[in-house]
């Protein structure tokens, strides 16, 4: 399990990843979000979005799998980050924004439909779900953890049927140091919102 990986690395990959420069990926989601909105941080990781999202005066729920991961998080967050899974987690109220950076790239294809139809169900009406992926378009393992690799195509595909719909998708580099990755990044609306 990918939460294994991230248990006995959690120190290593939250060094590699808190001050990471997101600015760019901020800017496209939390203007649909709007002022003062509810996010769901869903595998938050090091913390560091639900950090800033709190800054901002947002609302934050924040999950992870990673029983270390929700350790350093909620320290660098201030929030009580919860310990579960994407299977596990009921909301107690809908969303204007899910943030589920990096997180859903280790869902198992034939998991993963299911899954963003439950997602739609968490976001408010004109809400927002923001994702990203390790751009490609296939699966692989690598230290114990799965990865779904997703081009626009196959999102389109696994956003099929739910009530879910992209609404603008882009490519970047990936940002920490020796790094040479290209990440997928989408907004996704519900039905009703785009």
């Amino acid at each position: 399990m990918a939460s294994d990986y991230y248990d006995d690395n959690a120190q290593s990959f939250y060094d590699s990843t808190v001050n990471v420069d997101m600015e760019g990926l901020y800017s496209k989601f939390l203007p649909i979000v709007g002022d003062k909105g509810k996010i769901l941080d869903l595998g938050c990781g090091s913390g560091r979005d639900a950090k800033h999202f709190i800054d901002l005066g947002y609302e934050v729920d924040a999950i992870d799998a990673s029983k270390e991961m929700v350790r350093l998080a909620s320290i660098k967050s201030g929030l009580e980050v919860r310990h579960m899974t994407f299977e596990q987690f009921m909301p107690a109220f809908k969303y204007d924004g899910i943030w589920a950076c990096a997180s859903l790239l280790h869902v198992e294809p034939n998991d993963l439909k299911k899954l963003f139809a439950r997602i739609s169900k968490w976001l408010n009406t004109s809400g927002v779900l923001y994702v990203s992926f390790k751009y490609g378009d296939g699966v692989r393992a690598k230290d114990g953890r799965t990865f779904t690799d997703m081009d626009e195509r196959l999102l389109k595909g696994f956003l099929h049927g739910t009530d879910l719909v992209l609404k603008e998708f882009w490519v970047t580099h990936d940002q920490r140091p020796g790094r040479n990755e290209k990440w997928l990044n989408a907004l996704v609306m519900g039905q009703t919102g785009h």
